[in-house]
């Protein structure tokens, strides 16, 4: 099989599962969490907890940029597609203007924020090489379907407009109305989930490093409060599904 096919078959079974693939990191994690001193202390307890909230408001501008990308993104398009490639028309305005994969540029500093929350140096570094191996391909399949799609119109925003890094110069403003309740749906899981990260390797080092299972009154807060957010819009979301469905029945 040449690589161009190849890269893109690799693409495919990625993007197909590239939701759970990342929890193969896990092992990974308990590692850099064992080798650690005391990363608690690294810097200090003041500075440990200044560089703590860093890495959770990191994480959280990785979801701001998602919830950006989302909310301005219409359905069936390259940025609203969740389980095979689908576009409608392709997207080259708002946060597509500046980037051509936002989306993953905001899973990528989502997962910046937690690997430097280990702080480990030979774990962010190898962590990040496996992100960019990972989506590479994820990307180039992405590209070589609205490559194939859309033609001329794709080489000519491609040929203006970083992969990766945003040109901020290059903003074009979208004609869609932001969709709160959308991007809600969307993002909520993954809200939760970067609650659930940094609060589960918090209990793993005091568990790997001091061997007590302790949580602290912050952390139990911080937890509870995107628990509550978590079911209330899960709540909502499935009263409205089941709404839907016997508003078409009858």
């Amino acid at each position: 099989m040449a690589l161009r096919e190849e890269l893109g078959k690799q693409g495919n079974w990625l993007f197909r599962w590239r939701s759970y693939l990342p929890l193969l990191m896990i092992p990974l994690f308990i590692i850099a969490l064992m080798e650690a001193t005391d990363p608690r202390y690294a810097f200090g307890y003041p500075g440990d907890q200044i560089f703590t909230v860093c890495c959770i408001l990191l994480s959280f501008l990785g979801l701001f940029i998602r919830a950006l990308t989302i909310g301005f993104t219409p359905k069936g398009t390259s940025g609203g597609n969740t389980k095979q490639q689908k576009a409608s028309v392709l997207n080259n305005t708002g946060m597509y203007s500046i980037v051509r994969h936002p989306l993953y540029l905001g899973n990528f500093i989502i997962f910046l924020g937690i690997i430097l929350f280990v702080k480990v140096w030979w774990f962010v570094v190898i962590s990040a090489l496996l992100f960019w191996l990972y989506y590479e391909r994820i990307m180039y399949r992405e590209e070589e379907y609205l490559r194939e799609k859309f033609g001329e119109s794709f080489l000519e925003w491609a040929a203006k407009t970083p992969a990766f890094i945003p040109l901020f110069k290059n903003w074009q403003s979208t004609n869609q109305n932001f969709s709160i309740k959308r991007t809600v749906y969307r993002e909520y899981i993954g809200f939760f989930e970067i609650i659930v990260c940094f609060t589960f390797l918090e209990i793993m080092k005091n568990v790997l490093i001091t061997g007590e299972f302790v949580s602290h009154r912050g952390w139990t807060i911080f937890f509870t409060t995107g628990l509550i957010l978590f079911v209330i819009v899960r709540i909502v979301k499935q009263a409205r599904k089941i709404s839907r469905v016997k508003t078409k029945e009858s």
